[in-house]
Formats: C-alpha cells, sequence, structure tokens
C-alpha cells in the first residue's frame, strides 16, 4: 500500500481525516482495536458475572424474586445514566479521556462490590458500576470508528463489539468454575472484575484522541501529531518512505522539522452546551434517525438483557443444578462468536442496514423457539442460535450508530441512543420474574421474539452509510 502523495501544485490539500479515510489498516489501528477490545471485554465480563454472582446468591442469601431483580437492574440503571452522560463529556472534553476514566470507575466499583454485606450494599454498588460501564461502550465505539478506514469501518467495529462474546465467555468460564466452588467463590468472582481498574492507566496514556475532536476543538498540532503517527505506521507497514512534502504558506502550522503531508485548514466546530446537543437530535435533519435509532436500541435491549442475564437462574429454575446449568450457558455463550464472525463479514459485502434486520429477525424466530424447548438438546441449540443471532445484530447496531451523527453529535447521538436502550434494559430483568409467573417461560421468550421483531422494523429505517466517510459537521 503506497501512501498518498502530496497534492500537486494548485490542487485541494487534503483534510487530516481524509488522510487517514486513505490509510490501510496499519499497526496503530490494531493497537487501537485491541486497547479499546480489551475494555470492552473486561466490560462484558463484569455484566455476564452478575447472572451468575445472582444465582448463587439466591440460594445462599435466599432471594426473592424482587431482590434478585433489583441487583441486576441496579447495574443498569448506571449505565442509562452513564451512557447519556458519558456521551455528552465526551464530545465536550474528548473520547480518550472518557473512556479511560469510566474503566476506572467500574473497576474500582467491582472490587467494592466483591465485599457487599447485604443486598442493599451491593445493589448500591451495582448502581455505581453501571454509570462506568454504561458511558464507556458508546464513547469506544466512536472513538474506534473515527479512526477506521471507511471501507472496512463497520466491520472494524463488530471485531470490537466481538471483544463482548470473548468477556462474556470469560464471565462463563468464572461462573462455572469458580462461582460455585465456594460460598465465597461470587466474592472472587467480581475480585477479578475489578481488573479494569488497572486496565484503565494504560489505555489513558496509549491511546489516540480523536483527530476529529481534536479538530473540532481547534487542537490542529495534537491533530497533526496523531495523523503523522498512523501514516509513519502505515509506511513502515508497507516498507516504503513517509511522503516528505514542504509549504511556506501552512496556515495552521501543520509541516514541522520532521516533513509529512499538510492538510487543508481544518474549521473548529462552535462549542454547543449540552442542551443544544441534545435538542439537535431531535432537530432536523436528525430527529428521525434518532427515533429509528432509540427504538432499535431499547428492543434489543429489552430482549437481550432479559433472556441472557436470567438464563442460568431460569434454567436452575426448570430444575438443573448449578453446575449443569452455568454448564449449558457456557456453550450457548460461545455460539456469540461466530455470529459476531458472521456480521463482520456481511457488513461489509452487504451493508449496515440488511445485516441488522437480518440478524434481529433471525433473534425473534430464535427467541420463540427457545420459549418452547424443554430437552436439554433443544435448549442449547436453540440457545445458541440466539446467541448467534443476537450478538451478530449487536455488532451490526454499534457499527451503525456512530455513523449517523457528524462529530459534534457523535458521542451524545451514540450515548443518547445507548442510554435510552438501557431504560429496557433496567425494566427487563424486573418484568422478568412476573412474566414468567404469568405464562412462564414461553410467554416470557415470545415477548421477546416480539421485541426483537420491533427492533427489525425500527433498522429498516436507519440510514445506509456503508464505505462513507464519516461526517463532520
Amino acid at each position: 500500500m503506497i501512501l498518498p502523495s502530496p497534492s500537486a501544485p494548485g490542487a485541494p490539500l487534503p483534510t487530516r481525516t481524509e488522510r487517514l479515510d486513505a490509510l490501510p489498516l496499519t499497526r496503530q489501528h490494531r493497537r487501537l482495536l485491541l486497547g479499546s477490545g480489551a475494555g470492552w471485554a473486561l466490560d462484558a465480563m463484569d455484566v455476564g458475572l452478575i447472572s451468575y454472582v445472582v444465582a448463587a446468591l439466591t440460594v445462599q442469601w435466599s432471594l426473592s424474586p424482587a431482590e434478585a431483580s433489583w441487583i441486576v437492574s441496579a447495574g443498569f440503571i448506571g449505565m442509562a445514566i452513564g451512557a447519556g452522560v458519558g456521551g455528552l463529556l465526551a464530545d465536550r472534553v474528548g473520547r480518550r479521556t472518557v473512556f479511560a476514566l469510566t474503566l476506572l470507575l467500574f473497576g474500582v466499583a467491582t472490587g467494592f462490590a466483591a465485599l457487599a454485606w447485604s443486598v442493599a450494599s451491593l445493589v448500591a454498588l451495582r448502581v455505581f458500576i453501571g454509570l462506568g460501564l454504561g458511558a464507556e461502550l458508546p464513547v469506544a465505539s466512536t472513538l474506534v470508528s473515527e479512526f477506521a478506514p471507511p471501507r472496512i469501518r463497520g466491520r472494524i467495529i463488530v471485531i470490537l463489539e466481538a471483544f463482548w462474546a470473548v468477556g462474556w465467555s470469560l464471565a462463563a468460564v468464572i461462573g462455572y468454575l469458580i462461582v460455585p466452588a465456594s460460598d465465597s467463590g461470587w466474592r472472587y468472582a467480581l475480585l477479578i472484575g475489578a481488573l479494569p481498574a488497572i486496565f484503565a492507566a494504560v489505555v489513558r496514556f496509549r491511546l489516540p484522541e480523536s483527530v476529529r475532536f481534536l479538530e473540532s476543538r481547534g487542537r490542529f498540532a495534537e491533530a497533526e501529531a496523531t495523523v503523522r503517527s498512523f501514516e509513519r505506521s502505515a509506511a513502515r507497514g508497507a516498507q516504503t518512505q513517509e511522503a516528505a512534502a514542504a509549504s511556506t504558506a501552512d496556515p495552521i502550522g501543520t509541516v514541522g522539522a520532521s516533513g509529512g503531508l499538510t492538510s487543508a485548514a481544518a474549521r473548529p466546530l462552535p462549542t454547543r452546551t449540552a442542551a443544544q446537543r441534545i435538542t439537535a437530535l431531535w432537530a432536523r435533519p436528525h430527529r428521525r434517525t434518532t427515533s429509528a435509532l432509540w427504538l432499535v436500541w431499547f428492543c434489543i435491549n429489552f430482549a437481550y438483557y432479559g433472556a441472557f442475564i436470567w438464563i442460568p437462574s431460569l434454567l436452575v429454575a426448570a430444575g438443573f443444578d448449578l453446575v449443569r446449568s452455568f454448564g449449558y450457558t457456557l456453550v450457548i455463550t460461545l455460539a456469540q462468536l461466530p455470529g459476531y464472525a458472521v456480521s463482520a463479514w456481511l457488513i461489509e459485502a452487504w451493508g449496515r442496514r440488511p445485516t441488522l434486520a437480518a440478524f434481529l429477525a433471525g433473534s425473534a424466530v430464535s427467541a420463540a423457539l427457545f420459549g418452547t424447548a424443554t430437552d436439554p438438546g433443544l435448549i442449547i441449540t436453540y440457545g445458541m442460535l440466539l446467541s448467534f443471532f443476537n450478538l451478530g445484530a449487536w455488532g451490526a447496531l454499534y457499527a451503525v450508530t456512530p455513523e449517523l451523527y457528524p462529530t459534534d453529535l457523535r458521542a451524545t447521538g451514540a450515548g443518547g441512543a445507548a442510554g435510552f436502550g438501557r431504560v429496557a434494559s433496567i425494566v427487563a430483568p424486573l418484568l422478568v420474574p412476573l412474566l414468567r409467573e404469568w405464562g412462564g417461560t414461553t410467554l416470557l421468550f415470545t415477548i421477546f421474539a416480539a421485541f426483537f421483531a420491533a427492533a427489525m422494523l425500527g433498522s429498516l429505517a436507519l440510514a445506509e452509510r456503508r464505505g462513507m466517510a464519516l461526517e463532520h459537521e
């Protein structure tokens, strides 16, 4: 891959974002993906662990269904708040800073949760865990999407989301091996979930800040340095020399002693208040996008968290012992990985909207089938199908969401949709015991299937932006 050469005399200079978009996938991209993905996996591990913790505490602490539901939903209350606030902060102070702080918050809170002495203390700590977790996910996807080359941006974001399956699988392994091992097994599991506190320090200093964000704030020297680091990485990977350009009239001083490509002058974006950014999401031309996106996020959160958080407990309630229930859940969870792989391929070969809609349709059918299963073989088969389709849909949704908004609304838009979706993840675990009491597992998963179907319809109203550059304003 040869780097773009300097513009010919009189030709328009490329912008920094155009220079980034023209690059191949470099070592810097992979480092950003791995760093963000590791945080994503640790997030998933924390969320996944609570289902095993609740199943164990239901026996140890003789929890009522309402108490168990509140332990689960408390984390999602925090996530709903954190997603909205985190998106607003990321558009104000930067993606990388918010990413690191959120990792630190939920990592420390998870460590303290291992010391919980009562239902009330665990519920309170779960709220703080959720604050960090809810803010981190949309911010991380926004950061990675603003660096990824347009031709493979969707695939990169699905791969980022695939780290969720890694974390959830780790949670399943910990739940299977550690939680049932002793009465303190759930405490040891939560201590392992505190690892993000250590990882946060690495993230803060090793990952780059978004070039688009830096330019929107007039921080051109930092933006130029970041672009050059990616160009040097591409040059090393292609065994070429970085193109040199001389400019005596660089309007923003982007060419220094080290040489390098120059960029057209970027225009800083007006700084909007939080209220103005929220209002802009519901004004033209973003109103329809925001409405459809919030519907998809709400419905997929309701069905996903209602089902997967409760699967271990539902299997125990169906008569399977704790270890066997956790073993089934581990097998079901592993089906997430091929779901992400297929989604990552289709999202560039087929497009964002059809991929998202197809995986949501598959989720609806799988949920309906799972609700009718009683035989262990069918439980595992339909559970794996649900895992495959649902997590493939999640990957596509995280890929499409940041693409729908301009730079100064991107994190706010992603965080707002995620935050509204978390409202459903609060409600769903609280309703699961009631719905199961009224109509059993069949009614419960029929309702989940209906929510997946509604999300599919909402996805059809989203814009298709495969291969297109991200909008600046």
